[in-house]
């Protein structure tokens, strides 16, 4: 699913807001956790996930097509992890818990 669909989504299962409304909200709730996560802070949506940063250290690595070695710079990349409640939903047992 790709943001325009889960805004109509989101808009069919309330028709009392206006789709660009359903928009504004969806762009917050994004550009929010965005935010916090430039500022190393860790986002939990309980029953769903969190996400978090995570620091990769600088290391050499090798152009595939060539075989040099390049260098790669320190990084920070965004990580997820699902919450309990998630994993449970999509397996479908109490079996996810353990």
């Amino acid at each position: 699913m790709i943001k325009s669909e889960l805004v109509l989504k989101l808009a069919e299962q309330n028709p009392h807001l206006y789709q660009r409304d359903v928009e504004n909200i969806v762009n917050a709730i994004l550009d929010t956790i965005a935010d916090a996560l430039s500022r190393g802070d860790r986002v939990e949506l309980r029953g769903f996930g969190a996400f978090a940063v995570k620091k990769r250290d600088a290391r050499t690595g090798r152009n595939p097509r060539t075989g040099a070695s390049v260098s790669v710079l320190e990084k920070v990349v965004p990580v997820f992890k699902t919450g309990k409640e998630m994993r449970v939903r999509l397996n479908g047992s109490k079996a996810a818990l353990r």
